[in-house]
């Protein structure tokens, strides 16, 4: 055959298997394309897959024995309480009883707090109780209760400061010596949750001055309360002499006013203004006007004093304003805490309410400066947690109730100290009795793992075996020891080779 016949043929040939393979690549391409819209049209989201089983435990999941936000605690035995003994124990127990009588009062599910509704059951056993001495109230306190040293997480003692209730001199009328005005609380005031006819409306939140019927803006600060914004308004419930008065009445949450012709007044918390409260004594401070070593009620009530214009200015950086109403209690009865009970000098404390349940005993102990500035007097009482405070947080931090006066005032206003707090958790709580309920883990399997896979590296015999970390000095035995695990070798540094560069000859331009 000739060349070109058999070249043709070939070509022939060639063309034809090509158009065979587009015809099997072109079905292909079809039958794919149908595959992926039949898959489309009906599967319109992902096949669900099984859900795997959740894993079982080696242990039982239990509650946790107690549990505080942000705070550390350690089980003690009583021996182990310092100052325990000392106490006043009776005087404590009819303060502690006096609580009761408002938890016995309550009624549905107790608190989400750690405590919960657990002081029910020793306020059950504290109502037919009625201890003859000291010996009989401390033997109450720790046969329902187990002691639980408490501080805030990562931090050795609590901290306390003091509050009193103010006698402050007054009148019911405005006059020239008597015209700073003790407001009650505006029917304006809002704060979203509650009804405005609601009494104590709660210290932290944010708080509305309503305009109409839906418009709410921020209310009014300290500095424009002052300044009048609500003057006129038939609000003021008496007329003080000093704005210093009023703030440290504000401060403590509640005062006594008396007036000229004999009469006396008792006021209470009822509201704020919404604004964060900030301590004066702390921006003198700051300032470096007073040492903080030297810090008291006092020294700031002095300063003020001198510096008329710069207190004026120092109150405003305090924009929290606080709003009272008329309470009736007689002169002998102390001032009414948050759970709505009269304190008891001495033994009432204001504590974080959002971590704590009212009526929880704190036995707090330390020294404090109560005869005088320098003076440090040993303090171990017990105490009970019937009130509380917008600057009081943290689970060990209390504000200790002194009383009434000056006297009160001139003690708790140079507090400001460390101390140890031990809260007293009912026995249904106790977190060491509960913990023992708690599986204990297997052994580490350290000994066997050292027998299979003894130390081979290299010994030194002039080591001390005791001193040896792959000794174990109580059974003698070789604990197996990882060897050091040695680095990866460093990357080589490769410099890129640099070609020649090739000098181009020049060319002479023709004319």
């Amino acid at each position: 055959m000739a060349p070109e016949a058999r070249t043709n043929i070939f070509l022939k040939n060639s063309a034809t298997a090509l158009c065979a393979g587009v015809v099997v690549l072109a079905s292909f391409s079809l039958g794919a394309e149908a595959a992926r819209r039949h898959s489309r049209s009906h599967y319109h989201h992902v096949p669900e897959v099984a859900a795997i089983p959740p894993r079982a435990l080696p242990y039982p999941q239990l509650p946790l024995p107690f549990e505080i936000p942000g705070a550390q605690y350690l089980p003690l035995a009583w021996a182990d309480v310092k100052g325990w003994s000392d106490d006043d124990h009776l005087a404590a127990y009819k303060t502690f009883r006096a609580s009761c009588r408002s938890i016995n009062a309550q009624t549905g599910a107790g608190e989400q707090k750690a405590l919960g509704g657990s002081l029910s059951e020793p306020c059950r056993a504290a109502k037919s109780l009625e201890p003859a001495d000291d010996a009989q109230a401390r033997t109450f306190f720790e046969e329902n209760f187990s002691p639980l040293r408490i501080s805030r997480l990562g931090e050795p003692d609590g901290f306390v400061t003091g509050y009193y209730e103010p006698v402050l001199e007054g009148s019911r009328t405005q006059t020239d010596v008597y015209n700073v005005p003790v407001y009650r609380r505006p029917s304006n005031l809002f704060v979203r949750g509650y009804n405005q006819a609601s009494v104590s409306l709660p210290n932290k939140g944010s708080v509305y001055r309503k305009i109409g019927r839906r418009k709410l803006v921020p209310y009014y600060d300290r500095g424009e309360i002052e300044d009048g914004k609500i003057a006129g308004r038939g609000l003021e419930i008496a007329w003080l002499k000093d704005p210093t008065d009023l703030l440290f009445a504000q401060i403590q949450g509640s005062a006594r006013i008396k007036f000229d012709d004999g009469g006396t007044i008792r006021l209470n918390y009822d509201s704020y203004n919404g604004y964060p409260y900030t301590a004066v004594g702390r921006v003198l401070i700051e300032r470096g006007i007073i040492p903080k070593e030297e810090m008291s009620m006092q020294k700031i009530r002095e300063w003020m004093a001198q510096n008329p214009d710069g207190a004026k200015e120092l109150r405003r950086q305090n924009r929290a304003y606080i709003f009272f109403r008329e309470v009736n209690l007689s002169d002998k009865d102390e001032a009414v805490g948050g759970q709505g009970i009269p304190l008891t000098a001495g033994r009432s404390i204001a504590v974080d309410k959002s971590l704590h349940v009212y009526g929880t005993p704190f036995f707090i102990e330390g020294e404090l400066p109560i005869e005088s500035d320098r003076a440090r007097t040993p303090f171990h009482r017990l105490m009970i947690a019937q009130d509380t405070g917008s600057a009081i947080i943290g689970p060990a931090r209390a504000d200790l109730y002194f009383g009434a006066g000056a006297d009160a005032g001139r003690v708790s206003g140079r507090l400001r100290h460390p101390m140890h707090f031990v809260m007293l958790v009912p026995k249904s709580l106790d977190p060491g009795v509960r913990a023992a309920k708690l599986p204990v883990p297997d052994p580490r399997p350290s000994e066997k793992i050292a027998k299979l896979f003894p130390q081979t590296g290299p010994k030194d015999p002039a080591k001390d075996p005791a001193k040896d970390p792959a000794k174990d000095p109580a059974k003698g035995e070789t604990v197996a020891i990882a060897g050091p695990v040695p680095l990866p070798a460093p990357r080589p540094v490769i410099e890129p080779v640099r070609e020649p560069r090739r000098h181009m000859k020049s060319r002479s331009h023709q004319q």
